[in-house]
């Protein structure tokens, strides 16, 4: 049984998309770059003090949703474009 579950989990992983994976890195840039830890950009989200650490790791399934990346636009105070490639991936 423990195969098994360690074989979803890395299928899952495998998953994450590249589109998904360029989000992720373009928010953990801002997020160091204004200087903000992975709990106070959760917070700002009114979400877990984890959220951001799960979706930042590639060993979690958490990902952002629209939602998400609307509220990042207005914490960066930039636009929700400023998350996503110029092309497609």
């Amino acid at each position: 049984m423990i195969f098994l579950n360690n074989l979803s989990h890395l299928l899952f992983v495998a998953e994450i998309s590249k589109i998904e994976r360029y989000i992720i890195q373009k928010v953990k840039e801002l997020r160091v770059a204004n200087g903000m830890t992975q709990i106070s950009l959760s917070q700002k989200l009114n979400m877990s003090d984890s959220f951001i650490g799960h979706v930042e790791s590639p060993k979690r399934r958490d990902k952002y949703n629209l939602k998400h990346i609307n509220a990042l636009a207005k914490i960066f105070k930039c636009s929700p474009r400023d998350f996503l490639p110029e092309k497609p991936l």
